[in-house]
């Protein structure tokens, strides 16, 4: 998830783990720990496109990453901290790595948590950025963190913290399952014959699910809020594979359709340029005309060398989604 959630959740574990005996130091070491697995997105300024989609939420987001390396951060910490031991600040390391990538696991994009297996554990249950879950959270860490170390309401707060973002999260799994049945339903309705369906969550909320659907020639996108009172409408997007002849064979294509585990069409634009979309983060906007996806990249030669450039979006883009969610929301 984003990386103030992601400070909120180790500063939390960090203070149930060392918090009574450090006080605010358990929660500002935790806050560390948490933020560790994410700074493998500065590969992405040395590394291919492709590569760096690769190596997100990789080794560092991996049980063998927090086995690791979480006794080597709690021995530099030690060189700081004289309250605890090193075999302490260890522990504490590890859990606030331990549950980066755990927390990871919910969302669309999922984790390499078993790396080097080659399984993505991806529940797709909650957004990557979802207030419902951080905000209560963070008001319970600052009210815990405002008490003395040795208060029970201090804990207490904590708690509740951990409480309401973990019942939150399985409030996920629910909506996500009632979701799944509304898709299914409309398909049967429909008369869809499909091969797989996949949803997820909209951007910021669970009130209102996408859904991908897998079909022989293409695939069905959908969306669902819980204030529908209308049809699901389904919008076809085909394959395209013909479109690619040309550089399937490139190695890069190969790897994106690995990456996409399969959930992927080509495209061309007005300009007759040719386009990988990866569908599993669904399309950028809830506009029935528009046709972009949120990860998308152009394939062309350069000099006679294979290019992937990805896709980049505007804040334009992001400002005109969060008006078209709110609408959404609010059913059809």
């Amino acid at each position: 998830m984003d990386s103030l959630t992601q400070i909120v959740l180790g500063a939390s574990v960090g203070e149930v783990v060392l918090g009574k005996k450090i006080g605010n130091r358990a929660p500002f070491y935790g806050a560390i720990a948490g933020t560790i697995p994410d700074l493998d997105v500065l590969t992405g300024y040395f590394l291919d496109p492709v590569t760096a989609v690769e190596v997100h939420r990789g080794f560092s987001h991996s049980i063998v990453f927090c086995i690791l390396f979480a006794p080597l951060f709690g021995y530099l910490l030690s060189f700081f901290e004289s309250k605890a031991n090193w075999k302490e600040l260890s522990w504490l390391m590890f859990w606030g790595l331990f549950t980066h990538p755990l927390l990871d696991a919910f969302t669309t994009w999922g984790t390499q948590f078993f790396w080097p297996l080659e399984i993505n554990l991806a529940f797709k249950s909650v957004f990557v950025i979802d207030p419902l879950y951080t905000l209560p959270f963070l008001f319970c860490l600052v009210m815990a963190m405002r008490k003395p170390k040795s208060s029970t309401l201090r804990r207490k707060w904590n708690y509740w913290g951990i409480g309401l973002s973990s019942t939150y999260l399985l409030m996920g799994l629910v909506l996500k399952f009632f979701s799944y049945q509304a898709f299914e339903n409309a398909l049967e309705e429909q008369h869809i014959n499909y091969i797989e369906i996949q949803n997820r969550p909209a951007p910021l909320t669970t009130l209102l699910w996408s859904a991908n659907v897998k079909t022989e020639d293409g695939f069905y996108i959908g969306d669902y809020s819980f204030f529908d009172t209308e049809n699901i409408n389904f919008r076809f997007f085909p394959k395209n594979h013909h479109l690619a002849e040309a550089v399937i064979h490139e190695n890069d294509v190969k790897r994106l359709q690995k990456i996409s585990e399969g959930w992927y069409t080509f495209s061309v634009d007005e300009d007759e340029k040719l386009f990988f979309n990866d569908l599993r983060f669904g399309l950028l906007s809830f506009d029935a005309d528009e046709n972009r996806f949120v990860f998308s990249y152009r394939l062309y030669y350069k000099e006679d060398e294979f290019q992937v450039e990805e896709f980049r979006k505007t804040p334009d883009d992001g400002k005109a989604l969060i008006f078209q969610l709110w609408e959404r929301i609010k059913g059809n």
